[in-house]
C-alpha cells in the first residue's frame, strides 16, 4: 500500500502544484513587473520554489542541442540507436561527421533518470562520440515484458557493446561498475569480437567490504527479506506497468535526502533567497540540479534485490562467486582492456578503495594498462559533475581513452 498512499497524496497536491506552476509561468511572462517590486519578487520566488520542490516521474530533457568544437558550434541530435523494454541506447549524434573515440556512458539504474549525467555528457561531447544507456521508468513497462534483474542488465551491456563495435570505450558511473566488469570479463572469456578498448569506472561499489559506508553497513546488517517486505511495492493500476513489482523512485530519493537533510534544506533555501533577490543566474545552477534530483524513476524489483544481495551482502564479484546466467564471472579473463578507476575523497556512498578494488581483481591486466585517481575535496557527485569533474577528473578520462586509441595492445594469436 506504500505506493498507493504516495500516489493518493500526490494526486491531492496536484491542483496546488498546477496553480503554482501557472503563477510561476505568469511571473516569467512579466519579468519586469515582477522585479520592480520586492514583495512581487518574493511571491514569484515562492511560486517557482514550489514548482521545483516536488517529485517528477517523467524523464527531463537533456537539452544538449549543440557542442563547441574548436572555433565552431556543431549541432547535436538525440538519436535512439536501439530500444528495449527497459532501456534505450541514445546517441548524441553530431550534425558534422568527425572521427572521434566512441564512448558508451553507462548510467546507474538507481532511482534517477540518466539525465543526472547531463554534465558528464556535455563535458565529454566535444572530444568523443557519446552513447548513453537511457533507462526507462519501470512503472511504465508492462508486466508482459517480464522481469529485469542484474543478469539482464549485464546481458544488455554486452548487446550494446556488440552493436557499437570493437573500438568502443566504456565509462560506468557508480552502481553499474560491477555490471561493466562482469560484461567485459564475459566478453573476454568468449573471445567476443567487440571488446571495449578501455573502461573507466567512476565511484562504483566493486568491493563494499573496503571502508564500509553507512549504506554498506545497512545492507549487510539487514536481511534481504526486510528490503523485499518494506521497500518493494507494486505499481498502481493507472500506469502502464500496473502490478509490476518495483523499488519506487520516491523511496530512493527520500533515502538520499535523509543522508544529508541539513545540506539539502540549506541549498533549497538558498535557491529561494536568490530568486527573491532577483539573482536568477546563481539560482539557476541549484534549480538545474534539483530538477534532475527530484525526477524519479522506479527500479525493477528483481534488479534492486539482486544488487542488494549480490553486490552488498554476498560481495559476489570480489569473492569470485558472481554467477551470470549459470556462468561464473572471472575478472582474470580481462587482459587487453585499459582500466581507469576514479574515486572521490569525501564520497560517503562509495568510499575510497571500493572502486579501486578492480585493479587487484583484474590480476592478468598488465600494470601499464591500469590507472587510478582520487579526486580531493569532492563527494559522490563531484567525480562526474561540476567544476572538479570538468577541470581535473575529465582530462584524465580523456587521456586514457585517447591513449587507448593510439596504443591498443594486440591479442595473442
Amino acid at each position: 500500500m506504500m505506493y498507493q498512499t504516495y500516489q493518493a497524496v500526490s494526486d491531492l497536491l496536484a491542483p496546488l502544484r498546477a496553480v503554482a506552476g501557472f503563477a510561476a509561468a505568469t511571473c516569467h511572462a512579466s519579468p519586469d513587473a515582477a522585479s520592480s517590486w520586492r514583495r512581487a519578487r518574493e511571491i514569484c520566488a515562492l511560486y517557482e520554489w514550489l514548482t521545483l520542490v516536488r517529485l517528477r516521474h517523467e524523464r527531463p530533457q537533456f537539452g544538449i542541442h549543440s557542442v563547441p568544437i574548436g572555433s565552431e558550434t556543431v549541432a547535436v541530435d538525440e538519436v535512439v540507436e536501439r530500444s528495449t523494454a527497459f532501456c534505450s541506447l541514445v546517441h548524441f549524434r553530431k550534425a558534422v561527421p568527425m572521427r572521434q573515440p566512441r564512448v558508451l556512458l553507462i548510467a546507474p539504474l538507481a532511482g534517477h533518470f540518466a539525465t543526472l549525467l547531463r554534465p558528464t555528457v556535455a563535458t565529454m561531447l566535444p572530444d568523443h562520440d557519446v552513447y548513453l544507456t537511457d533507462w526507462h521508468n519501470a512503472r511504465d513497462v508492462p508486466v508482459s515484458h517480464g522481469p529485469f534483474g542484474l543478469d539482464d542488465f549485464i546481458a544488455l551491456l554486452i548487446d550494446f557493446l556488440g552493436l557499437l563495435g570493437p573500438d568502443v570505450h566504456v565509462v560506468a558511473v557508480c552502481q553499474p561498475t560491477v555490471a561493466t566488469l562482469a560484461a567485459v570479463a564475459l566478453m573476454a572469456e568468449d573471445g567476443h569480437p567487440a571488446p571495449p578498448r578501455s573502461m573507466t569506472l567512476i565511484a562504483g561499489p566493486n568491493d563494499t567490504r573496503v571502508q564500509p559506508t553507512r549504506v554498506d553497513e545497512l545492507a549487510v546488517s539487514t536481511p534481504l527479506t526486510w528490503f523485499e517486505q518494506n521497500l518493494i511495492d507494486v505499481v498502481p493500476l493507472r500506469f502502464a506497468g500496473a502490478r509490476r513489482r518495483v523499488y519506487p523512485g520516491f523511496v530512493q530519493v527520500a533515502a538520499f535526502l535523509s543522508m544529508h537533510p541539513e545540506r539539502h534544506a540549506s541549498s533549497l533555501m538558498d535557491c529561494y533567497q536568490l530568486l527573491a533577490q532577483g539573482d536568477t543566474e546563481k539560482a539557476a545552477a541549484i534549480r538545474a540540479f534539483y530538477a534532475d534530483y527530484f525526477a524519479t524513476m522506479d527500479v525493477p524489483a528483481e534488479f534492486y534485490l539482486d544488487t542488494v544481495r549480490k553486490v552488498f551482502q554476498q560481495h559476489a564479484l570480489p569473492r569470485g562467486k558472481l554467477m551470470v546466467r549459470g556462468r561464473r564471472v572471472d575478472l582474470r579473463a580481462i587482459r587487453h582492456t585499459a582500466l581507469l578507476t576514479i574515486e572521490g575523497e569525501d564520497d560517503d556512498i562509495c568510499a575510497v578503495g571500493q572502486t579501486a578494488a578492480a585493479h587487484a581483481l583484474c590480476s592478468n591486466l598488465p600494470p601499464y594498462l591500469k590507472h587510478h585517481y582520487v579526486q580531493t575535496a569532492v563527494g559522490h557527485y563531484g567525480v562526474f559533475a561540476g567544476r572538479h569533474w570538468a577541470t581535473q577528473v575529465y582530462p584524465l578520462v580523456r587521456d586514457v581513452i585517447h591513449s587507448s586509441e593510439r596504443h591498443r595492445p594486440s591479442a595473442p594469436a
